[in-house]
């Protein structure tokens, strides 16, 4: 019952320009701001560094077999009718107390079976990126653009005991394409799908200096309800994954610069947009 007290109200009327808690029509410019709040789950997840290294599963045995919190947060600046420059922060740090289930090699540092371990896989990112707006019509939108994003990373196995530590950190640029699509159904439900990625095989494409493949998607599809004042509830499901092979001397470890590092994570989130 609270529930349908608060929601008919809204349901009223039509959405309009004019009700937006953020905007005016006059503005030149148009802001919306936009947090999911969900689960993260890591379906495949596997990492090798150095190449007498041992190839890691985290899920099978770093403690992945889990459900992990989801957060993101989306900042936009709409500059007239088509064009629209997006601030993302996407935090993604992955975290759990294992014990070693075999022998591992790990950048040139030997884990004994049986060591308890803390395991860490931290790669938050923030990404900039400008969209066009091919549609005129207000309702629909079908963007296409470019992204930067901004990598840190942070990966970490340590003996509890602090008797063998491999401490993998990296920060570097890379430049990928994006495109977002929104369409109404009906007067108040819509439906949007969005994704951003690249496939870099080549040399500075992918933020290294030397040759390395790699290659990353952030895709989702969502549905909300446009509600008055400009205030949008809406349930993702997003796929994020990617990842990268070869050698490069970028990061902070001693060993000899390879790592092969590949991950499949599914969210489920639920989120509001205000415009």
């Amino acid at each position: 019952m609270l529930l349908s007290a608060l929601l008919l109200p809204a349901l009223a009327v039509t959405p309009t320009p004019e009700s937006s808690v953020l905007n005016q029509p006059e503005w030149p410019v148009a802001i919306r701001l936009e947090a999911e709040l969900g689960t993260l789950l890591p379906v495949a997840h596997t990492i090798q560094f150095g190449k007498d290294g041992s190839q890691f599963d985290y899920v099978e045995e770093g403690g992945q077999n889990n459900l992990f919190p989801f957060l993101r947060f989306d900042a936009s600046l709409d500059i007239g009718k088509r064009h629209t420059v997006r601030f993302l922060y996407q935090p993604l740090d992955l975290r759990a107390e294992v014990t070693a289930e075999r022998d591992l090699r790990i950048d040139g540092v030997d884990f004994a079976k049986g060591t308890p371990l803390d395991v860490r896989y931290g790669f938050s990112f923030v990404r900039g990126t400008w969209l066009f707006d091919l549609m005129p019509d207000p309702r629909r939108e079908a963007s296409l653009g470019l992204a930067l994003q901004i990598r840190n990373a942070t990966i970490i196995w340590s003996a509890v005991d602090g008797s063998q530590r491999v401490d993998e950190r990296n920060i570097g640029p890379v430049p990928l394409l994006a495109g977002r699509l929104r369409l109404p159904l009906g007067n108040r439900v819509w439906f949007g799908a969005e994704a951003t990625g690249f496939y870099a095989p080549i040399k500075y494409l992918n933020g290294g200096s030397v040759d390395v493949e790699g290659a990353i998607l952030d895709a989702s599809l969502r549905s909300g309800i446009a509600l008055n004042h400009g205030i949008d509830p809406f349930v993702s499901l997003r796929y994020v994954g990617g990842g990268s092979s070869g050698t490069s001397k970028d990061g902070d470890g001693d060993g000899d610069g390879y790592n092969d590092n590949w991950l499949h994570f599914m969210a489920l989130s639920l989120g509001v947009q205000l415009r």
